[in-house]
């Protein structure tokens, strides 16, 4: 019965993490595309198929069911889209995007530590789309702070979420991925742009852009960073201070009665004691 709203879930979660942002930005002027099929946007078909296969994961829960779902729901939004197969290889892309999001999905479900790691890479890919369209904003370093710590914050509170602060070993494993989030948006998207040219500098330009995404990230940001550890805390600590105390464990002799709480070294109290056979008096020797 739960596949009865976890699978409609999963594929509305699919097109609202992956491509809804993207889709209403072009309203009214191309509604009509779910999804782009241009060379020049192969990353919103990689980032937003691994995003949307995440959340369809999460929220699919089984990897069985996950993989054969995200497949069907974004050939189908591509056929819907009105694109043809002679662009397979962005179909391709597509698909392989998708069904490695939603592995990575299914497996945060069980545990928080793989969602948070699954969720990496979405949430540094929201983190940086408004700085896209706001180049010249005054308060455009506090807005990309606030994202980029808030979103810090958020991952290390999914990291807690069922241990508690037996996860928080897992901190740093968490804050690293976040970061090579932000190093893979920034690389695929170097590859999106210099699609056509030669594969050697496509790569070139794709691991260049990789490797320095980091620096003016800790150096500008990383004010930020500390401060989305520091709201990480008291909101790990409030939400383990609101949950019910744990159940106290199964008394393993409940259904049992009193005697068989007995210890073996009590047995003799239900023993029929032995007669006692008493001796005569010795007559003393005068």
């Amino acid at each position: 019965m739960r596949y009865l709203w976890r699978i409609p879930a999963a594929v509305i979660a699919w097109f609202v993490a992956g491509f809804a942002a993207t889709y209403l930005d072009r309203l009214p002027g191309d509604a009509g595309t779910l999804v782009p099929a241009t060379g020049s946007r192969v990353d919103l078909l990689v980032l937003g198929g691994f995003a949307g296969g995440v959340a369809a994961g999460l929220l699919a829960a089984r990897l069985r069911v996950t993989v054969p779902l995200v497949l069907v729901v974004a050939a189908g939004t591509w056929w819907w889209s009105g694109h043809s197969l002679d662009q397979r290889d962005l179909l391709i892309t597509l698909l392989v995007a998708s069904v490695v999001g939603g592995f990575c999905g299914a497996l945060g479900t069980r545990s928080t530590v793989m969602a948070a790691l699954a969720l990496a890479v979405p949430v540094a890919w929201y983190a940086l789309r408004p700085a896209a369209r706001l180049e010249d904003w005054r308060w455009l370093w506090q807005l990309n702070g606030l994202l980029v710590g808030a979103g810090l914050a958020l991952l290390l509170y999914i990291c807690c979420w069922r241990r508690g602060w037996r996860s928080a070993s897992f901190w740093p494993f968490v804050a690293g991925a976040y970061l090579l989030g932000f190093g893979v948006v920034q690389g695929v998207r170097a590859i999106a742009g210099s699609m056509g040219g030669p594969v050697n500098e496509v790569a070139d330009q794709g691991t260049h852009a990789f490797f320095q995404a980091f620096e003016p990230l800790l150096r500008e940001y990383w004010p930020w960073l500390v401060l989305g550890v520091l709201l990480a805390i008291p909101m790990t600590a409030l939400k383990l201070r609101a949950l019910p105390p744990p159940p106290p464990p199964p008394d393993p002799y409940a259904e049992r009665g009193n005697d068989a709480v007995l210890s073996d070294d009590l047995d003799w109290i239900d023993q029929q004691e032995q007669p006692r056979r008493l001796l005569s008096r010795r007559q003393p020797v005068s």
